[in-house]
């Protein structure tokens, strides 16, 4: 494609084929890295092509094993830097430790802000991220960040179903991204009153909106361990909703979560490629899995031609 010469795109070893499928969008290839171990677990990163003056994007979500995955992001950056890149920008498809953005008790980091100062640090010069857990995380930097939505890529698939749809928020966090979604679609809103004992345990208690007699989809920006998930899918179903479908951006899926989702009311578990999922995860039936690669090679065209990168936005 014309207009790339300067336009270089790598990759971690988080999610190779996302990379690779962003170059075959926009018509280039990735550039070679060399990513190795030493025998007491350092990381060594060595960029095989000449960055010098280029306009360079990593691709690297900071997904399980989330430390290993940042420190390597960080390592490249810091490479890329050091070989005199003119910009770098880290595509950091996942953000990890974005759910530790504030302090709810005392005496805990605000982990979100630690891994901002990290990327800086490292010498990054602007962030592209899509869905983020809490947009104030973008005042966390002092560059320029492109929080992409993904619900373009998932529109386009609620459009063909053609039911009466009600998005369900399964937690008041989430009421203002199923509101978009909902307005987009023209389809009716729905709450789920969810109280959390502990970390990673929810219990959801009733709904508020009706889904009697129509196709619910609960829509979240992560799914971790689908307990909060699955606990708003029952609560669907037993208020009568027809068909139950999820929604989230970033299959985490950690802990019970596969077996919890295998054994849940959903007929279908819609997510994108974020984060890659291994051979467990995929024995999963429900789980279908959509591409934001085309997004994000527009996104990155964009940025690297200096047009606006608002009109990616639905």
């Amino acid at each position: 494609m014309s207009g790339t010469s300067d336009l270089k795109i790598l990759s971690g070893s988080a999610n190779v084929d996302l990379a690779e499928s962003i170059c075959g969008h926009i018509g280039c290839r990735l550039t070679p890295v060399l990513r190795e171990q030493f025998s007491d677990g350092e990381i060594r990163i060595e960029i095989g092509d000449n960055v010098r003056g280029d306009d360079v994007f990593v691709v690297q979500p900071t997904s399980s094993p989330v430390n290993f995955h940042l420190m390597e992001l960080c390592l490249l950056i810091d490479a890329l830097k050091r070989a005199s890149a003119r910009r770098i920008t880290a595509v950091v498809p996942y953000y990890g430790y974005a759910r530790q953005d504030r302090k709810v008790v005392p005496r805990v980091p605000i982990s979100a802000k630690l891994v901002a100062d990290f990327l800086s640090v490292a010498g990054m010069h602007r962030l592209m991220t899509i869905d983020l857990h809490a947009g104030q995380i973008q005042g966390f930097f002092n560059c320029p960040v492109d929080n992409l939505f993904a619900a373009p890529v998932f529109l386009d698939y609620f459009r063909d179903l053609g039911d009466e749809i009600v998005v369900v928020s399964p937690d008041a966090g989430g009421v203002e991204r199923a509101r978009a979604y909902a307005k987009r679609m023209d389809a009716g809103l729905a709450i789920v009153d969810k109280r959390r004992d502990a970390p990673n345990q929810a219990k959801a208690m009733h709904l508020i909106g009706s889904v009697q007699g129509k196709t619910a989809i609960v829509l979240d920006d992560m799914v971790d361990t689908a307990g909060t998930m699955c606990a708003a899918g029952q609560v669907l179903a037993d208020n009568g909703a027809n068909k139950i479908l999820a929604c989230a951006t970033h299959p985490v899926l950690s802990g019970p979560a596969i077996e919890r989702l295998d054994k849940s009311v959903f007929s279908q578990i819609l997510v994108t490629d974020t984060i890659p999922l291994d051979a467990r995860k995929r024995t999963c039936q429900k789980i279908q899995v959509l591409s934001v690669a085309e997004l994000l090679a527009r996104a990155i065209m964009n940025v690297h031609g200096e047009a606006s990168v608002s009109v990616l936005f639905v």
